[in-house]
């Protein structure tokens, strides 16, 4: 799959940026810094970006990715909705 695929939803960065594709994710992910790219979070992402570079469902990348830079996020249930 080339790198070049896009993902089916954007991935919104905090700064408001946006990852359109593959390739952008990649180049995000390589200008983290070591400290940052080390993190467990980092490396599943960035191994998922690479399965899905041999053919596998974009939707996995972007859950990588995401996940990753949610990492902070506290997730509450919220029994009301």
């Amino acid at each position: 799959m080339p790198w070049s695929t896009p993902f089916e939803d954007p991935i919104v960065l905090p700064d408001g940026r946006q990852l359109l594709t593959l390739k952008d994710a990649a180049d995000y992910i390589t200008k983290l810094s070591k400290k940052e790219s080390d993190l467990p979070e980092w490396q599943t992402a960035i191994e998922v970006l690479m399965l899905v570079s041999r053919g596998g469902p974009t939707m996995l990348a972007r859950i990588g990715v995401m996940k990753a830079l949610n990492r902070h996020v506290e997730r509450v249930f919220n029994p009301g909705r």
